[in-house]
């Protein structure tokens, strides 16, 4: 499980380091992804293979699951874990997610996200002004 928040700065070449923490549950390869909200999701493989099998069983005959579909896949990608515990971030992703030199990993329980920490500021802010409305929401969740 992934949890904590740690902040980290990526290079020019768009590597950032993965907290040690997260390292081993997210295994020496591990994929990352578009997230919502615009950041980045990371799932390890093991974890990909759960999301990808629910995500693909979406029917492709509803225009919103292809749209998905689309989104979500076509922005995967597989990343390594260096010897100096970075990942290199295709530009793509970093467009995608606005990522500058400051950045936010997350654990997220089955996965971590990638914040640009400008972006990642705002939404922790917004998320704390309504986390009381948010809460009463999920109460229909047995939460």
């Amino acid at each position: 499980m992934f949890i904590g928040q740690y902040n980290n700065k990526m290079d020019a070449k768009g590597r950032i380091s993965m907290p040690i923490k997260f390292r081993e549950e997210l295994g020496a390869k591990f994929i990352i992804t578009r997230g919502l909200d615009s950041c980045l999701f990371g799932y390890s493989l093991q974890e990909w293979q759960k999301i990808e099998s629910k995500i693909k069983s979406l029917p492709v005959t509803k225009k919103n699951a292809r749209a998905f579909q689309r989104f979500f896949f076509s922005g995967a990608t597989e990343v390594e874990i260096d010897k100096q515990g970075r990942i290199n971030i295709p530009q793509s992703l970093i467009d995608h997610a606005k990522l500058t030199k400051e950045c936010v990993v997350n654990g997220v329980s089955n996965r971590i996200e990638i914040w640009d920490k400008e972006k990642w500021d705002i939404q922790l802010i917004d998320s704390e002004e309504t986390f009381e409305e948010i809460a009463e929401e999920l109460e229909n969740f047995d939460f």
